[in-house]
């Protein structure tokens, strides 16, 4: 029998090419999101719903038949999170507290929750992190996402949810949003080509792990076709200080930046590197794009003008849709 796969957020810069990615397999797939991608056209195949995650009512409606929910719905980034705790908690917490008790009502065995490899450690006391270090976010984002990680578990072991959570590192690639407030990589090359001045908090020697949008949704698909269970961070394994990440684009745009170091925030994690032996173990899985390659790749993007087309590689032979 198909898997019924029900993707939330899957109009996101995760979800877009998730979805893409799974409509070549054998599933049948809906997406749950608050609107169209005004970019990147609907996959053939794809039953769509249009709501807010809050809408109780609706996200219920989209639970219906369905086997496997895919949670990538964040309403908050680190920055915005802080700025407003309440809001935070509203957005997140509180209705993804709803989606379990509705995935318990109605039957839906299955949930694959996207969580923040960059948050939910804090100031790591050893790195490379793995899984089992203690859990101590810096920021609001990083506290949320640990109270559902603690939520998911407690459905899990109360009720018999088949979860998995994955603490994914920082993602990037094309059609990437938050330009600006999220995503380092894209925000400095967009900064770069426009000539406006980059903003660095602190002095760039904060470390960070980023992973590659193909390498992720690899895992992601591994992970719901092997019915990955348990926690498991997700990342490339390397660190990079944010300076060096600067002196790729520069190098790979050839250009040079204009670059205002400010103050350092306090809910900047210093140092965030994700072990990710125990994905690899599991799904036989092992990043493949480096960071300097997966900017060549996002330039080459980003010089061809396409942030409507599909990439290179994703197909277009999409297939399946619910009844």
């Amino acid at each position: 029998m198909k898997k019924r796969i029900l993707v939330l957020g899957g109009n996101g810069f995760i979800g877009c090419h998730l979805v893409e990615e799974l409509a070549l397999r054998d599933v049948r797939l809906r997406v749950l999101a608050r609107s169209k991608n005004q970019h990147v056209p609907p996959v053939k195949g794809v039953e769509y719903r249009y709501a807010n995650f809050s809408d109780s009512i609706d996200v219920a409606e989209a639970l219906v038949d369905v086997d496997i929910v895919v949670h990538l719905i964040s309403t908050t980034v680190p920055a915005t999170a802080n700025l407003d705790p309440a809001a935070d908690i509203k957005g997140n917490l509180l209705p993804t507290i709803s989606l379990l008790q509705q995935m318990h009502e109605l039957n839906v065995p299955r949930l694959v929750f996207i969580s923040s490899g960059g948050t939910v450690y804090g100031d790591a006391k050893v790195s490379p992190i793995p899984e089992n270090h203690i859990r101590n976010p810096l920021s609001s984002y990083g506290i949320v996402k640990v109270a559902i990680e603690n939520y998911i578990s407690m459905f899990s072991s109360q009720y018999g949810l088949k979860s998995l959570i994955l603490r994914v590192s920082n993602p990037y690639g094309p059609r990437q949003g938050h330009i600006g407030i999220q995503g380092v990589i894209p925000t400095f090359f967009h900064r770069i080509l426009s000539g406006e001045e980059i903003k660095i908090w602190g002095d760039g020697t904060v470390i960070r792990d980023y992973l590659y949008i193909d390498d992720l949704i690899g895992f992601i698909t591994k992970s719901i076709e092997k019915n990955l269970v348990g926690i498991y961070n997700v990342g490339s394994g390397q660190g990079t200080a944010l300076k060096d990440v600067l002196s790729i684009i520069e190098n790979v745009t050839n250009i040079k930046a204009k670059v205002n170091y400010l103050p350092p925030r306090g809910y900047d994690v210093k140092n965030v590197v994700l072990d990710i032996t125990n994905g690899r173990n599991a799904l036989d899985w092992t990043p493949q794009i480096s960071l300097h390659e997966g900017c060549i790749k996002y330039w080459q993007w980003v010089k061809r003008g396409s942030s409507g087309n599909r990439l290179p590689g994703l197909g277009t032979k999409h297939r399946f849709s619910f009844p």
